[in-house]
């Protein structure tokens, strides 16, 4: 059975740091990666990483956030600084067979930034 565990969300002020980890079972997943939404809007890509190294950042994260993963462990990781309120969202973590597919969803974790 194919599941992502996702862990490391909470409560943090503007400016402070998290990190999330995303460990994986019952597949190997080439593509690795984080999403997040909110309320009322589409989900959205944070960051993204292949099992050779080529990762992908949204340009709200840039600088910010890191991504890294370990592959003979099957988990991602999403390093989180300078957290800002917009960076409110629930996140979840994606793994991925091939670029397209199929998708394999977490059940995402919670990530709250007061100002």
């Amino acid at each position: 059975q194919v599941q992502l565990v996702e862990s490391g969300g909470g409560l943090v002020k503007a400016g402070g740091s998290l990190s999330l980890s995303c460990v994986a079972s019952g597949r190997f997943f080439v593509f690795m990666g984080w999403y997040r939404q909110v309320p009322g809007k589409q989900r959205e890509l944070v960051a993204s990483m292949t099992s050779g190294g080529t990762t992908n950042y949204a340009d709200s994260v840039k600088g910010r956030f890191t991504i890294s993963r370990d592959n003979a462990k099957n988990t991602v990781y999403l390093q989180m600084n300078s957290l800002k309120p917009e960076d409110t969202a629930v996140y979840y973590c994606k793994g991925a067979l091939t670029a397209w597919g199929p998708d394999y969803w977490g059940q995402g974790t919670q990530v709250t930034v007061s100002s």
